[in-house]
């Protein structure tokens, strides 16, 4: 029983517990604590470790080490960590035990051995989770709490197709080990929906822009770490080289560049930058060689560094201000000058900028594209590292710190665990650039890749360049989307707006068409004897066009009443 505790997600569990009953210093220590036992735990598990266990037939396995597993355990318990210690400026309860025990669920989730241990934490990451989008440092309206319903029940409907894909898959099978599917398994599209839809794949992705930017600063840091990366561990296990792959997460990196220009909310400007990272995993993955395989861990870990310091750069300015709209920001530089700077580092790695860790991980997957002769998606990846430059690496730092300012108001800068969590994060940020080699040995199959090459310094830096050359002119002569209020159309209109509008027109005229068929019936009813009769004279008893037009009036009158019973 005592082996149990050498889980690091059944740590995270009983520290979340505590943490949320315990007081503010206790309860802060045990949530700032719980992930770096976690990670020496972890570190110290060999690879091939599991723990097993019988449930009836079948054999489940809550615990694998494997090197897939591993860096994307340790990645988040990092994470974990570092969100802890943000989230000491607030210190909310929920913050502390909601936030431990979701980060506990993602660990889970990645070392689970089996489907049946993965449908278990895959769960617990909805329920958990939503916990933080409904814990906002503003008083929740029925929109905000209209919004987490929706979040929660997008997640719970990705858990029960997982859990119709593991069935189909446990059926056929006779086991229920999580490895390989592939799509034409059995279960194999019920799995890629199960983990299309927790991924944002293209149509699916909503719910990520309507949660993520409602949640407290520190729970939008949660948020933006373990759901999504939770699906590439999935897919990265189970659908290694399938090809369809390949132009979803095409368009994932590219779609959201044009909406992402247009939202004046920058928290939600980063969850477009969010799900347009991901499709550079989702393509590598579907390129499915080491390289690509490794490029899209490498990426997965890189991106939930930068991810969470541009969330959290963004939430310390909605700490201070109250606002992350770009309309009612600029000039904070002064006031908030190390938010600042760590936002700086944040956008330089999520642009991919040399030295930076996005450099060090993105060119991979680009790489992996061009060995493999896809040039389509090299262009497609290409054209969203432009994009992804321009909206989160150009204007969510120009937008927040260096536009006019619009408010006299003095603004002090961020609380000290503010500061001290985005000076760690941008500091694995710049190490991770800088030396890439440590990270590259944790990949699961230790590609060789040499990053620091002429060619890959010389092509990024022109796109870097070029690109913000177009931004500052696009400032110049004002070509650049203005920040202003309103409401950003996303594919979500169609089944939040259009759909609901198409229902009730439907219902109106099914209504009409009720109440003709109600009026035809009561005229039949009041003159059909006498045509039926007369249909039967004994003048045209033996016609065949009279018993015919009698059946099909005696038809006509049951379809009537038929209609009138749905």
């Amino acid at each position: 029983m005592i082996e149990w505790l050498l889980h690091p997600a059944y740590q995270l569990f009983a520290a979340g517990l505590i943490a949320a009953a315990a007081g503010r210093r206790v309860g802060g220590a045990i949530a700032v604590l719980a992930p770096l036992i976690g990670i020496a735990t972890l570190i110290n598990l060999p690879d091939g470790f599991g723990l097993s266990a019988g449930l009836g037939p079948y054999t489940i396995q809550p615990l694998r080490v494997d090197r897939l597993g591993f860096v994307f355990a340790l990645i988040f318990l990092i994470a974990a960590a570092l969100s802890q210690i943000f989230a000491l400026a607030e210190n909310r309860r929920v913050l502390r035990g909601a936030g431990l025990i979701y980060a506990g669920a993602a660990v889970g989730g990645v070392l689970a051995g089996d489907l049946i241990s993965l449908f278990i934490h895959w769960e617990l990451t909805a329920l958990a989770s939503v916990m933080l989008v409904w814990d906002s440092q503003r008083k929740p309206d029925d929109a905000h709490l209209r919004a987490g319903l929706r979040y929660l029940l997008l997640q719970i409907i990705s858990g029960l197709l997982l859990l119709i894909g593991a069935v189909m898959w446990i059926r056929s099978t006779g086991h229920a080990r999580f490895e390989h599917i592939g799509l034409g398994a059995p279960g194999g599209l019920w799995f890629l929906l199960a983990f299309g839809l927790k991924c944002a794949f293209p149509l699916l992705h909503n719910w990520m822009h309507d949660a993520y930017p409602r949640a407290s600063a520190s729970g939008t840091v949660m948020l933006s770490a373990f759901t999504t990366k939770l699906a590439v561990y999935a897919l990265a296990r189970g659908f290694a080289g399938t090809e369809s792959l390949l132009w979803i997460g095409a368009l994932m990196a590219t779609l959201p560049i044009v909406l992402s220009l247009l939202e004046n909310d920058l928290r939600r400007v980063l969850t477009y930058g969010l799900n347009s990272q991901q499709g550079f995993m989702v393509a590598g993955i579907g390129i499915g060689t080491p390289l690509a395989i490794d490029g899209a861990s490498a990426h997965a870990f890189a991106c939930v560094l930068y991810m969470a310091l541009l969330f959290m750069a963004t939430g310390a300015v909605l700490h201070r201000t109250g606002t992350t709209q770009a309309s009612e920001l600029g000039g904070l530089y002064r006031s908030m000058p190390l938010t600042t700077l760590f936002c700086i580092v944040g956008a330089l790695s999520i642009a991919a900028f040399p030295l930076f860790s996005g450099f060090a991980t993105k060119s991979m997957i680009v790489s992996a594209a061009a060995y493999e002769h896809e040039l389509w998606l090299w262009l497609a990846l290409l054209l969203a590292s432009v994009g992804v430059l321009l909206h989160a690496g150009l204007r969510t730092p120009y937008a927040a710190f260096f536009s006019a300012r619009r408010s006299s108001a003095p603004v002090r800068e961020a609380p000290w665990p503010m500061l001290v969590a985005m000076a760690l994060t941008a500091l694995l940020c710049i190490a991770i650039g800088v030396f890439p080699q440590p990270l590259y040995a944790l990949l699961p199959h230790e590609s060789s890749y040499k990053v620091f090459t002429a060619d890959h310094l010389i092509s990024q830096l022109q796109l870097l360049l070029f690109g913000s050359l177009a931004f500052v002119l696009a400032l110049r002569v004002g070509l650049a989307p203005r920040s202003s209020r309103g409401v950003v159309l996303d594919s979500d209109w169609l089944y939040r707006r259009a759909a609901p509008a198409i229902w009730r027109v439907a219902l109106s005229m099914w209504a009409g068409l009720m109440r003709l068929l109600g009026a035809c019936a009561r005229w039949l009813l009041r003159h059909g004897q006498k045509i039926f009769v007369e249909s039967f004279s004994e003048q045209e008893l033996g016609g065949v066009w009279s018993l015919t037009s009698g059946a099909a009036l005696l038809l006509i009158l049951l379809g009537v009443w038929l209609l009138q019973l749905l």
